[in-house]
């Protein structure tokens, strides 16, 4: 059985965020078994548990894989056009570049790269699907309200285990169900890919807080616009 840090579940929260710099090493399989039993205790809509988890390895699969990824995150964002130059104070958003805090500065813009270039090294891809999407209304597919909300409570208890064993991981997408994902991993029908989460032991970077908003700018009490000083917070 493989070692695993000791982590208050607040310190595991406070330094779980993505991670692009991941090594090719191998994850002992009986890790990535017990990460996906911490995964699956999440939350599931009605107890439903309509979900599946593709552990992918194969290397040809990988390959695939990564030049669907790096040709679908192009098309959405347009990196290679962008140079760290350009952005400075700017950030990249799905509206193109625009100045202030939300989005991709140039530091997040070499990371994002880095993996589409390295996609097919990493050592193990986890694709979380939904085995009940074309049963679902359309309506409902959209909000992500069945969907998203059946099956990524679980997705992040995966990446607060994978913590828990010093592996990275990083929540990527090809953004729409017409990428060939679906065939490339043999799935149902009736399935729908939420997502793909590269799992790798650190390169580069460290276990740390992901910068956010304070959390008083977003945080409203009773009603919306009814927000209070924030106090000191125990880390």
């Amino acid at each position: 059985m493989s070692d695993r840090e000791p982590l208050d579940v607040l310190d595991a929260i406070h330094s779980t965020r993505a991670q692009r710099y991941l090594k090719p090493d191998p994850i002992p399989e009986d890790v990535i078994w017990q990460i996906l039993d911490a995964a699956i205790r999440g939350p599931t809509g009605g107890n439903q548990q309509g979900w599946g988890w593709v552990v992918i390895r194969d290397q040809a699969t990988k390959d695939a894989i990564a030049e669907i990824y790096s040709e679908r995150l192009l098309r959405a964002y347009g990196y290679e056009r962008v140079s760290d130059e350009d952005l400075g104070t700017a950030r990249i958003t799905r509206g193109g570049i625009e100045e202030g805090e939300i989005g991709i500065d140039a530091r997040n813009r070499r990371g994002v790269v880095h993996l589409a270039e390295h996609y097919a090294e990493v050592p193990v891809i986890v694709a979380p699907v939904m085995q009940t999407a074309a049963r679902m209304a359309d309506d409902t597919r959209r909000s992500g309200a069945g969907l998203g909300g059946s099956i990524y409570g679980a997705v992040q208890n995966l990446m607060l285990a994978a913590r828990a064993f010093d592996i990275g991981t990083v929540m990527t997408w090809t953004f729409d169900d017409s990428s060939g994902i679906g065939d490339l991993l043999g799935l149902p029908e009736d399935t729908f890919v939420m997502g793909l989460i590269p799992l790798g032991y650190l390169e580069k970077g460290r276990f740390s807080q992901a910068r956010r908003q304070p959390v008083g700018e977003v945080v409203h009490w009773d009603r919306w616009g009814e927000q209070r000083e924030t106090p000191p917070l125990e880390r």
